[in-house]
């Protein structure tokens, strides 16, 4: 018979585990505690979406739906994507499911994405977000809640220290076009010394040149146009509503004047979270204020700002800083009788009803089942052995007085009853 070779993952993928996976559901509880502190509807979204949904809101430029995109056409022939981002299907919903009613809505969702690019420390091709938007609110102050809801995620799963938020302003509609017509020709003018990729983007998407990494791109940057030259007088007091606003609310942020987002679409406040401890793409969360977006899916003008983080990111800067706490173990019960399996189970279920994490050694060598128990490391012990005389189950406890105490007034009658 020939040999079966098992399945090996599909790179890019990952399967979690242990640690890893408790890191990763603390980030997620984590964050469900605050979005609902700060009033946020949860929402889940399709994990697929027609393709349109992301070619028209990403660009059919851009990266993303250029070369990462997971797309294939579906028995009836349509073009379906799977989700590489949240905001684009949040934006279609708002339109379809009547959202607007709720305006100004803030919601907040998690969950997997996808996309083909090359894996890296904490990035994968199959990796989790958590997302938040609020649209329908103009106000600076929207922008200034999102960051701050950000702020206290970070704070609270204890990896705060070392991550700084980087803060721009993109301007309104007229300073962003000011600017990028001024980006335009100064990058002409060195057009040849440019990398490759940012002399594709000069034309089409200039202030992505911004972004660059390549070191034949940063001297030309460092020289660029800066978007301050370019404000109108109501950006700039949007942006000095945002700092005020950051200021009062005790989140120290720090002004970067090349962090851009390059689709027309996005105005005023752009931000990242950015540590080193992560490799060359430190960033933990990034987002910023996307006005134009509901408008390229045929809707009517909507201001809207949101943000986004990766899960696995956040779950290893939480391992790494050992904040993670995992739950101690209230009761381990033992049966070290078989004879005494039937109240003993009686009482994990109750002791789990009541509120107490327990589970139960009820296999093996019965006297090897204690000494299994005592590795557990449960507050108390709970042991069931077996009484000839009396023809039932005995239980004996082990542990602090306090906690003796609440689990025996628990486990007590079930014990008492046997015989009635």
């Amino acid at each position: 018979m020939a040999k079966i070779e098992t399945p090996r993952p599909i790179r890019g993928t990952q399967d979690i585990f242990g640690t890893e996976a408790e890191a990763f559901a603390h980030v997620v509880e984590t964050f469900e505690r605050i979005r609902k502190l700060y009033r946020f509807r949860r929402v889940e979204m399709p994990v697929f979406e027609k393709t349109e949904v992301f070619s028209r809101s990403l660009g059919e430029t851009t990266d993303v739906v250029s070369k990462e995109m997971y797309s294939f056409e579906d028995r009836g022939g349509e073009s379906l994507t799977l989700r590489p981002e949240f905001t684009a299907g949040i934006a279609r919903a708002y339109l379809t499911d009547g959202w607007q009613q709720y305006a100004p809505l803030k919601v907040a969702t998690h969950g997997p994405l996808f996309r083909y690019e090359r894996p890296q420390k904490g990035r994968y091709r199959q990796f989790h977000q958590l997302d938040a938007e609020i649209l329908g609110a103009a106000e600076p102050q929207a922008d200034v809640e999102l960051l701050a809801m950000a702020d206290q995620l970070l704070k609270e799963l204890g990896i705060a220290e070392g991550v700084t938020l980087q803060l721009n302003t993109l301007g309104d509609a007229p300073s962003r076009e000011a600017w990028r017509m001024a980006l335009v020709e100064h990058f002409r003018e060195s057009r040849d010394a440019l990398s490759e990729d940012s002399q594709e983007r000069l034309e089409r998407n200039p202030l992505r040149i911004l972004d660059s990494k390549d070191p034949r791109d940063k001297a030309l940057v460092h020289e660029a146009p800066r978007i301050d030259d370019f404000l109108s007088g109501e950006a700039e007091r949007y942006f000095l509503q945002v700092t005020e606003g950051l200021d009062a609310a005790g989140v120290a942020w720090h002004r970067n004047a090349t962090l851009v987002r390059g689709l027309d679409y996005y105005r005023h406040t752009a931000f990242e979270f950015v540590t080193d401890r992560l490799g060359a793409q430190g960033t933990v969360l990034g987002g910023g204020r996307y006005d134009g977006l509901i408008e390229t899916l045929g809707g009517p003008h909507v201001p809207a700002v949101g943000w986004a983080a990766g899960i696995e990111r956040l779950a290893m800067l939480v391992a790494d800083a050992r904040k993670l706490a995992i739950d101690a173990l209230d009761v381990i019960l033992v049966v070290e009788d078989d004879r005494a399996l039937r109240v003993a189970q009686q009482s994990l279920a109750q002791l789990r009803r009541a509120g107490f994490s327990a589970d139960i050694v009820a296999s093996g060598s019965p006297r090897k089942r204690f000494d299994k128990a005592v590795k557990a490391g449960a507050r108390v012990i709970l042991s069931f052995t077996f009484d000839e005389e009396q023809d039932q189950a005995v239980r004996a406890l082990r542990g602090p007085d306090e906690w003796v105490e609440k689990i025996d007034a628990i486990v007590l009658p079930l014990v008492l009853a046997q015989g009635q």
